[in-house]
């Protein structure tokens, strides 16, 4: 893959990004999420008191374990499931769609059988583009170089 810069939204300035577990699952399970879209981020950091987009270039390195999904599909949707529910997975990287507070609710809904898989693709699809990079493992850290961090908006929006 070729040099890319990602952007992470944060309340801190994260030169050196670490792989934290916390008590909630996301959507590729643990790892330091990055998009490829700046707005995104700035939306992340919005949440935070002092909100801060952070900017990294990536130069992946050869021989990861990169998974991605170039749209929303079955696959990426079971694989949001499983790792929504904690089961784990052994690759580096995961790149895909984020599933956003609405899309998320809509990927409940279908867990708990409240909607078809059908009805989730129907009500998905209307909504905007998102993009996650789950760096999962330290190796796939390496790839990640700092260039940044500013300050973006006023925060806990």
């Amino acid at each position: 893959m070729a040099l890319m810069t990602v952007y992470h939204g944060s309340g801190d300035v994260v030169a050196a990004p670490e792989i934290r577990v916390g008590r909630y699952t996301k959507d590729f399970g643990p790892g330091f999420y990055c998009t490829v879209i700046r707005e995104q981020a700035e939306r992340w950091a919005q949440r935070m008191p002092v909100p801060r987009v952070n900017t990294y270039v990536v130069r992946f390195a050869q021989g990861l374990d990169i998974l991605e999904f170039p749209e929303m599909s079955e696959e990426w949707l079971d694989f949001i499931v499983a790792c929504r529910h904690g089961e784990s997975h052994s690759h580096d990287v995961v790149i895909g769609a984020m599933a956003d507070d609405q899309i998320y609710n809509y990927v409940s809904e279908y867990i708990e059988g409240a909607i078809t898989r059908e009805q989730f693709w129907a009500l998905a699809k209307f909504k905007y583009p998102t993009h996650q990079i789950a760096f999962c493992t330290d190796r796939a850290l390496e790839s990640l170089e700092f260039v940044n961090c500013e300050e973006v908006g006023d925060g806990r929006a």
